[in-house]
C-alpha cells in the first residue's frame, strides 16, 4: 500500500488510470477527506493543505478534528488464547502489552 504521512495522519494513496492523477484518502478516520495530483510533488502539497484545511474548518465550526487513532486496542479473546498470550510475554519477559505490541508492529509491517 503507498501511504503519505503528515501531522499525525495517514493518507492511502492510488493511481486513477483514467484520470491519470494519485489519489489520496485520509485514512483512519470517519470524515471523508480525499486530495488528489498529477506528479509526487503536487500530492504532497495538496496531502499537507487538505489536511491544514481539514483542522482549520474542524476548529472553525466548533467540531474537533477526528484523530487517526488513540493508542487503545480492545481485544476480546478466548480464554486459551489468552492464557497463550500470557505465557508467550512472560517467556518473553515482556508484559502483555509489549509482547502484543511487537508482535501487532511485526504484523503490520509484513
Amino acid at each position: 500500500m503507498n501511504k503519505m504521512k503528515y501531522r499525525g495522519y495517514t493518507a492511502h494513496i492510488e493511481y486513477d488510470e483514467e484520470d491519470r492523477i494519485f489519489v489520496g484518502h485520509l485514512a483512519g478516520i470517519k470524515d471523508i477527506v480525499g486530495f488528489h495530483g498529477a506528479a509526487v510533488d503536487e500530492l504532497e502539497g495538496a496531502f499537507h493543505e487538505t489536511v491544514d484545511s481539514y483542522i482549520a474548518i474542524s476548529e472553525e465550526t466548533g467540531r474537533s478534528a477526528q484523530k487517526p487513532f488513540s493508542g487503545k486496542l480492545m481485544l476480546r479473546v478466548s480464554p486459551d488464547v489468552h492464557a497463550a498470550v500470557a505465557t508467550a510475554a512472560q517467556v518473553n519477559g515482556k508484559s502483555v502489552n509489549q509482547w502484543a505490541t511487537e508482535v501487532l508492529d511485526q504484523a503490520a509491517h509484513i
